[in-house]
């Protein structure tokens, strides 16, 4: 309850703040000195959307749980990986969350994607229905690997995002593959979902208004979201993957990764020295209503004080790294860095990135990574 009235300021002092080191600190593809930009070291995180246990919110399925708490964290840092993902699409990775200050409706567009009711598309009822397809019911604890199935198959219903979601199984990534669907021709703002149905009129796609999807008619690439899901150890992370793990947040195209400690799911947005920084799910928040006006009151999604850090030695193994590509360049230029990485000395490889798919390619139910 004392918690709960505490101010920015007052937290700022009741979490660690960031260590006093001249290493460099990875967000998200971005570099920052603690030295001379802590202020915007804090401001980038802050900018991203932090999802949390919520309660009271309307029953999932009309009957089931009303709250998250104990369950949902991994549901959680899906929500958190995708809509950096939807930030990087309609805002871009250089926006910013200023407190107090009025934002665009496309941020809007975005958050309402991830609100805790069963008609927003990313939300936690969405999540956990679509789960029960993936042999999870409702209220289960979620693995890396399960919360993104479920993801991709709830982006097929984002017309207005309209994004080609690709899951790298069996630790290797096919560039065929990829292409193939970021490449599909779209009459319109995420036809690829419906194939077969007629288009939607120009003037209005999915309730987004016709300039978008007369712009994304035009585009020859659909924006991807790459999801990897991995086991880099049996029960603790192999030593050898962590280079290659740490040159993952230094990308441009970096999502950050989901997993944590056993059955304690964390959102990692970065790294400084040998600890990686995360935003994390276990607090309980009360479910939010939109105001009288119809404004969103937002500042609760936004985490408004120093990250938590832990030492990448304690991660457990079951990760998922994400990546976006909003053009074919962003994704021939992570192929490079990717083969690059491969020339990094210490540095082992985390997932295979190959021209075709191999032909002992086994089935993606084969590799079953949910603990």
């Amino acid at each position: 309850l004392f918690l709960a009235t505490l101010t920015y300021d007052t937290l700022r002092f009741e979490y660690e703040d960031f260590p006093e080191t001249k290493e460099p600190v990875w967000i998200l593809g971005q570099k920052y000195s603690v030295c001379t930009e802590k202020e915007e070291i804090l401001l980038d995180v802050t900018s991203r959307l932090w999802f949390t246990y919520r309660k009271n919110f309307p029953a999932i399925g009309g009957t089931g749980p009303t709250s998250d708490t104990g369950w949902g964290c991994m549901l959680r840092c899906g929500q958190m990986i995708f809509a950096q993902a939807l930030v990087c699409r309609h805002l871009g990775r250089d926006w910013r969350w200023i407190k107090g200050k009025r934002q665009m409706d496309n941020y809007f567009n975005v958050l309402n994607a991830f609100i805790d009711k069963k008609d927003s598309y990313y939300s936690i009822h969405q999540i956990a229905q679509m789960g029960v397809g993936e042999g999870k019911s409702i209220g289960q604890w979620y693995g890396p690997n399960t919360v993104a199935q479920v993801l991709k198959k709830l982006a097929a219903f984002d017309t207005w995002s309209s994004l080609a979601v690709h899951i790298a199984m069996d630790n290797t990534v096919v560039m065929e593959e990829i292409r193939r669907l970021c490449q599909a021709g779209v009459p319109c703002a995420g036809a690829a979902a419906c194939a077969g149905l007629e288009p939607e009129p120009a003037a209005l796609c999915n309730g987004c208004p016709g300039a978008a999807g007369c712009r994304d008619r035009l585009r020859l690439w659909k924006p991807l979201v790459l999801l990897i899901p991995l086991r880099l150890g049996l029960t603790d992370i192999n030593e050898a993957y962590i280079e290659t793990l740490k040159h993952c947040f230094m990308m441009p195209q970096s999502l950050g990764v989901i997993g944590g400690k056993p059955n304690s799911a964390h959102y990692f947005i970065g790294y400084v020295g040998e600890e990686l920084i995360y935003l994390d799910p276990h607090t309980t928040q009360p479910a939010v209503e939109p105001s009288d006006s119809g404004c969103l009151p937002d500042e609760s999604f936004h985490c408004q004080h120093p990250p938590c850090r832990m030492s990448i030695a304690e991660l457990d193994p079951s990760i998922a790294v994400g990546f976006f590509c909003n053009t074919e360049a962003d994704f021939n230029d992570w192929c490079q860095q990717i083969k690059k990485l491969s020339l990094v000395r210490g540095a082992l490889p985390m997932f295979e990135l190959v021209e075709r798919q191999p032909s002992h390619f086994s089935n993606p139910d084969v590799l079953n990574l949910t603990p």
